[in-house]
């Protein structure tokens, strides 16, 4: 799946996280506006990974594999193994049935949940750092867009630095042929050429992932004002 498609899930996942949140702790109003703690936060993000990781992980999977096939060198007359997404799926399910087509699961849950809930809190610290407060320190629930922007690249940001290697990991797992092991995996990447071999593209997927994020909250922010004028 691209990467912003995964942010828009991440973005509904989330308000499903904060309902979850509410159920479980108290979480104040003032101003009309959920005063949400940083951990409240963070824990709202990971509950956001769960659902999503159902939704990802497979097709992940496809994903990687139609990309290393794209890679891959063909010899005069030889054909690809892979006709497209859905022959991936076919092709996993024969070797190995749904085992197959879900493997590396557990390492995408291992990415994005930390991730997510790296990524809401940076988002919310920075963006509740240039908002407009009251006199006691709360917020006001006024839009700042350019808080907004900044915040959301940021967020991008705070989301890849502590869970790229993971992301690497989770990549040759997918990819890999037989039945490889998280173990396994790991020792190969690291013989493959040490600590750096977990980090290849890290340079671009940031560079990349601050502009994509920063529209994408521009986008949900907009969206979510929009809609509260809408129905107020």
């Amino acid at each position: 799946m691209k990467r912003r498609k995964i942010s828009n899930l991440l973005s509904q996942g989330y308000d499903v996280g904060k309902t979850l949140v509410n159920k479980l702790s108290t979480v104040p109003v003032v101003n009309n506006t959920p005063q949400y703690s940083i951990a409240q936060i963070s824990a709202a993000g990971f509950f956001s990974a769960i659902p999503m990781t159902l939704i990802t992980a497979p097709f992940e999977r496809v994903k990687v594999l139609l990309q290393i096939q794209g890679q891959k060198t063909l010899a005069p007359g030889e054909k690809p193994k892979y006709s497209g997404g859905m022959d991936v799926v076919r092709q996993l399910y024969k070797e190995g049935g749904m085992r197959s087509v879900f493997r590396g699961s557990a390492m995408t849950l291992a990415r994005d949940g930390p991730g997510s809930a790296a990524y809401f809190a940076a988002y919310e610290y920075i963006k509740r750092s240039l908002t407009p407060k009251d006199a006691d320190g709360n917020l006001t629930g006024e839009l700042s867009l350019p808080a907004v922007v900044a915040a959301g690249g940021a967020a991008g940001i705070a989301m890849w630095i502590p869970v790229f290697p993971v992301d690497t990991i989770k990549s040759r797992l997918q990819s890999a042929p037989g039945k490889p092991t998280i173990g396994g995996t790991i020792r190969s990447v690291y013989a493959s050429g040490g600590y750096k071999a977990f980090f290849p593209g890290f340079g671009p997927a940031l560079a990349r992932a601050v502009p994509a994020n920063a529209a994408t909250f521009l986008g949900v922010e907009l969206a979510h004002k929009a809609m509260n004028k809408f129905f107020d």
